[in-house]
């Protein structure tokens, strides 16, 4: 086949079809048919050529070129498309390195196998430049709702037609047992789009929590024009649902705007998901309110939060503790997830008997150590000592407050105290020097005897040892798996050493023994007071 002046308006036109029935610049299949003219040259003028084609966008001629390129005398590695300064200087008055010399080559006559590999050429540029215009429309669209049309299943997976595009909705991604036929109509989240080998991705969802919540941006326009914000939603998909929401405007109720008049708002979101029961719940920036709030319908007596652990305790009336747990634990497990804390249910009878086992245990701590009756070790514990610690270091005037404690009382109790402390002190450390622990380490300072004998125990002897734990490690923590919170023992946790303070200690340690410049943690500081200011 040779271009010829009859069939070179032809090239424009089938180049504008295509381009028109894939949805992309006609230019872009243009370049295809470019560069597939060019490997039919190469064939033919040989393929260490540096044959270049170029059609004109009006006329559909196609000029081929042969292109070399100038180099320096000793840099020639191909004779077929580069040549030297001094070679050139008869095609061009004053050459330099990187000059082009252009020379127009006859057209090709392309055989089968050349019009073949040419149709390859191009049926790859255009499925390229499709897939890059699909990833470029649908990549900014990742977290919104869609509609589309069953196409076909695969293992389970639903093939979804979404306009210029396909999308896929995943067997986990579906609401419980959903199943769809062809040309189904169906809406779905974007919940990601990537760029693959085969072409873009579109995942779409319907268990996603931000589902939930865009949906309800549809049918509530506060929350569209953002005087009602969505600020946490959990799910359990085609069960039940919580879903948290804020008023910035004190004449509305953000959650009766949400159920909106005999519940048509929210009804109607629960037809979309399949009867999903939906609890709507006020947000509070309070945590331990908004923890009420959120295991409704359960009542709930009191609510204990432990921010550094990001654990939170909840009693709950005896009656009460089914519905608040929920059948299968639901409702706690919902409850958590919206407001992101580990919770521990409890009765009011066994937080009733776990304070009891508490007063029982520090009432003997104290007749025991300190030599006292129970009456006397039990109105300590009323006045809220909890360890001898603040019974020796306390100031006189917190235990002369309770009844029959005069001056010499209070002493004798501070120096009883003391001594069993001291005594304590001193087992530690000579248990702690028989496991090994060098001086240097008994040195440190913060590292109590009863700390040293602790880490002993784990191996750690030596200040260099201790320099190389990690925080974690020392005051223990909490680590995400699969979704949920594992709890990591600290050798020193027992001690009440908080994470801060035992990054402090280990980067002390590393200071003293000079792995670190105490002059570079400045700098660091610096440099994240610039970046915060």
């Amino acid at each position: 086949m040779a271009i010829t002046s009859a069939n070179q308006l032809e090239l424009l036109q089938t180049a504008e079809a295509v381009a028109r029935e894939k949805m992309i610049d006609p230019n872009l299949v243009v370049e295809a048919m470019e560069e597939s003219l060019a490997r039919a040259a190469k064939s033919r003028y040989g393929s260490e050529m540096d044959i270049r084609v170029h059609i004109d966008r009006k006329t559909g001629r196609a000029a081929f070129t042969r292109v070399r390129t100038v180099v320096e005398d000793d840099a020639v590695e191909n004779y077929q498309s580069e040549l030297t300064v001094k070679d050139a200087k008869q095609f061009l008055a004053d050459p330099k390195v990187g000059d082009e010399i252009k020379d127009e080559v006859p057209p090709v006559e392309m055989g089968r196998i050349a019009a073949q590999s040419a149709k390859q050429v191009i049926l790859q540029k255009v499925r390229e430049a499709e897939r890059d215009r699909q990833y470029e429309e649908f990549k900014d669209r990742a977290g919104s709702i869609i509609n589309g049309v069953v196409k076909r299943e695969e293992y389970g997976n639903i093939i979804v037609d979404i306009g210029r595009g396909e999308g896929i909705l995943r067997r986990n991604d579906k609401i419980g047992r959903e199943s769809y036929r062809p040309n189904d109509r169906v809406r779905c989240y974007i919940k990601d789009v990537r760029r693959e080998v085969r072409g873009p991705q579109i995942f779409l969802s319907r268990t996603d929590p931000q589902f939930m919540a865009e949906l309800f941006k549809m049918e509530v326009p506060e929350i569209y024009e953002g005087i009602i914000e969505i600020k946490a939603v959990a799910r359990d998909p085609g069960s039940r649902a919580k879903i948290a929401v804020i008023s910035y405007d004190s004449s509305i109720d953000p959650v009766g705007a949400c159920v909106g008049m005999r519940g048509s708002r929210v009804q109607a979101v629960v037809n979309e998901l399949q009867g999903e029961k939906i609890d709507i719940i006020p947000w509070n920036e309070d945590m331990p309110t908004f923890l009420v709030n959120a295991l409704q319908p359960a009542e709930v007596s009191k609510v204990v939060l432990d921010e550094e652990t990001g654990r939170i305790e909840v009693v709950v009336p005896d009656e009460q503790l089914s519905l608040a747990i929920g059948r299968r634990g639901q409702n706690v497990r919902l409850a958590s997830q919206l407001t992101g804390l580990d919770i521990d249910i409890m009765t009011e009878e066994e937080e009733s008997k776990r304070r009891q086992a508490e007063f029982e245990e520090r009432t003997k701590l104290f007749m025991d150590t300190l030599d006292l009756d129970e009456f006397f070790a039990q109105l300590l514990v009323s006045e809220g000592f909890t360890n001898l610690e603040e019974v020796a270091y306390v100031e006189a005037d917190e235990l002369l407050v309770i009844d029959g404690v005069d001056d010499s009382t209070a002493a004798e109790l501070q120096a009883r105290a003391k001594d069993y402390l001291d005594e304590q002190n001193r087992k530690a450390l000579e248990a702690a020097r028989a496991m090994g622990v060098e001086q240097s380490l008994i040195d440190f300072e913060g590292l109590t005897p009863q700390m040293l004998e602790a880490l002993a125990a784990d191996g750690v002897k030596t200040l260099e040892d201790f320099a190389t734990c990690a925080d974690w490690e020392l005051a223990g923590g909490w680590t995400t798996v699969d979704g949920a919170r594992v709890k990591d023992d600290g050798v020193l946790e027992k001690f009440d050493l908080s994470l801060e303070e035992a990054q402090n200690m280990v980067m002390t340690a590393r200071i003293q023994l000079g792995w670190v410049d105490p002059a570079d943690l400045a700098g660091e500081d610096d440099n994240a007071d610039e970046t915060q200011g």
